[in-house]
């Protein structure tokens, strides 16, 4: 059946009819998951319709079920130089051309990446202008557009064409030096998550036994760092930390032509949570399910350090700004040794450090 599929798919793609091909592949990758020759076929037929960040997942896949198909990796360059990822469409070559040496595509492709790269620096060293927009004035919003997080008071839309069905909601939010994005999933197994970063790509999928998978495949507003990007799967969410390459205000989570030049970031002492729109008449309740995941991170029963720190942390979430300074402060100044919550008692003094019972202080010599 899975052979049929396939067969057809190709005969689909031969006369230009890619989103039937499309089709057709995904449904023979539904018999045959690991077959890694249907995942680059559909990347192929993906790049046709301009599904480039669908294109790169599938070429990820298929080099994750068979690391020497060269294909895979001429599959994923293409598609990232379509998304101007032209480092990783670089590395990507690189690694085809050492399994196929003989095929000059790839060498051709390098030597392009290598010209794009060198473009780009020099763009680099000129002065940006800002460019307004119609998101910048009064009534000038894509009314078409599906509400996204407000991060730092700064509302922003994505697109109203998802990349897959709505089954987990995420979010986001940001550092100086970091993007920290949130899918709320719950008791999704580690083995059945993955992840995958490129130059300003990401890429999750959350395989559902008996359903569609789930995917998340935004280009990014900015450029990361993949080598220092990381996520955990816990057990209510899955939590993406994304290294900016630059320390720069991300308006949104995903790439606009449409922006304001982006602005470098002013690190303030007092951290702002973001705010995040409701999704009520969508048929989700969000803000409820927040709620119930909340609930269950506070009622997750930890045992030792892990407990302590719990409680210490609920007690500075919660706490008014002269406790937060106060607990700051006195553990800083006791080297760790005191925790204070009384800022009228350690505001005005040096705490000194009070080591356990049997136990004395050392001062270090640098």
């Amino acid at each position: 059946m899975a052979t049929d599929l396939e067969k057809e798919a190709k005969e689909a793609f031969i006369d230009d009819h890619f989103e039937l091909a499309v089709e057709l592949y995904s449904k023979a990758i539904d018999l045959n998951p690991n077959n890694a020759e249907l995942f680059v076929d559909r990347a192929q037929a993906n790049i046709k319709l301009t599904n480039f960040t669908e294109a790169v997942a599938d070429a990820n896949k298929a080099i994750e079920l068979d690391s020497s198909m060269a294909k895979a990796y001429l599959r994923k360059g293409t598609a990232c130089m379509k998304l101007e990822e032209y480092q990783t469409a670089k590395t990507a070559f690189q690694a085809g051309a050492t399994l196929a040496p003989e095929d000059s595509r790839f060498t051709n492709f390098i030597k392009e990446c290598d010209e794009r790269i060198a473009e780009e620096d020099a763009s680099l060293s000129k002065p940006s202008i800002e460019k307004p927009t119609k998101s910048a004035v009064p009534g000038g919003a894509d009314v078409n557009a599906a509400a996204a997080p407000a991060v730092n008071g700064v509302s922003t839309p994505t697109s109203d064409v998802p990349l897959s069905k709505p089954k987990f909601r995420h979010e986001f939010y940001q550092k100086p030096e970091e993007v920290v994005v949130t899918v709320f999933a719950k008791g999704i197994p580690t083995k059945n998550v993955s992840v995958d970063y490129g130059e300003q790509i990401l890429s999750v999928t959350i395989d559902l036994p008996g359903e569609e998978p789930y995917r998340l495949q935004p280009r990014l507003f900015g450029k990361i760092i993949p080598a220092k990007c990381k996520y955990d799967v816990l057990s209510t969410k899955i939590e993406i930390r994304l290294a900016k390459a630059e320390q720069i205000q991300w308006t949104s989570l995903e790439y606009t032509k449409d922006v304001v030049a982006p602005q470098k970031i002013n690190i303030s002492t007092s951290a702002q949570r973001p705010s995040y729109p409701s999704s009520k008449h969508r048929g989700v309740d969000w803000d409820k399910l927040e709620a119930e995941v909340k609930k269950e991170e506070k009622d997750e029963k930890l045992d030792g350090d892990a407990a302590l720190n719990k409680f210490f942390q609920d007690i500075y979430r919660d706490a008014d700004e002269d406790t937060k300074r106060a607990m700051q402060k006195s553990f800083v100044e006791s080297n760790g040794t005191v925790l204070s919550t009384n800022w009228k008692d350690v505001g005005a003094k040096k705490v000194e450090g009070t080591p356990p019972d049997g136990m004395e202080m050392k001062k270090w010599e640098y």
